[in-house]
This record gives C-alpha cells, structure tokens and sequence, in this order.
C-alpha cells in the first residue's frame, strides 16, 4: 500500500471481535485511479507470495476497495469514502497494529506467515 502512496494506513485486529477476519487493512487514496493502483499493488504483492484473493470488489467505481484474503481483509478508500463510512469508528475495539511509515514491501517474516496461511 505504501509504496503506491496510500494515506493513514491502518491495521485492526478485529479476531476477538468477529469471524469474518482476523485483521483489516485499512488505507486511503486521493482520486479513484490511485485507489485502483494501491489495490492491484496488494493483489501483486500478494500472488507473489502464493495468496490469491478469495474476492476482489469495486474496482470499476475506484471508490472503494475491498480485497478478502480469507484472514486479511484489505479496505481502500477515497479519502471522502474513507471518511463516510468510518470503519475505524465502527471496529473501534479493535487492536490497532503499529506499522512503519518506511515499510513499502513485505517483511521476510510476514512473507513467511502468509505463505504458512497460504498452505494451511
């Protein structure tokens, strides 16, 4: 996501609270050509480590989104979208994840566990 300049990336950990996933992703784009960017640019990311996604939705609008990884649920955003339907305030109890602002590429030992949940 950030090395296509996605805004305010957030990760919940939202297992305790739900079954639908156990982490959300969360990001924004300033116009529907980069949302549609920084979602291929997860989808690639992802298929190179063997995870395809099980859904891939709104694309042709670029408004938002949304990219189900089974475990990992990847949200993109408009910023105006974003701001609309508040999913931050909505899984609120969720645990936040801190992330680097310098992390563009997946770490080794994420690349790993994926490619674990990959198998499993």
């Amino acid at each position: 996501m950030l090395d296509k300049k996605a805004l305010d990336v957030q990760v919940l950990h939202v297992a305790p609270l739900t079954s639908i996933a156990d982490y959300l992703v969360l990001g924004s784009a300033e116009s529907d050509r980069q949302t549609r960017a920084v979602a291929d640019s997860i989808v690639d990311a992802l298929s190179r480590v063997n995870q395809r996604p099980l859904s891939l939705e709104g694309t042709t609008s670029g408004q938002w989104v949304l990219i189900d990884f089974g475990d990992v649920v990847a949200h993109v955003f408009r910023q105006d979208a974003r701001s609309h339907y508040a999913l931050e305030r909505l899984w609120s109890d969720a645990r936040q994840i801190p992330i680097s602002d310098k992390a563009s590429a997946p770490t080794p030992e994420a690349k790993e566990r994926l490619t674990r949940k990959a198998r499993s």
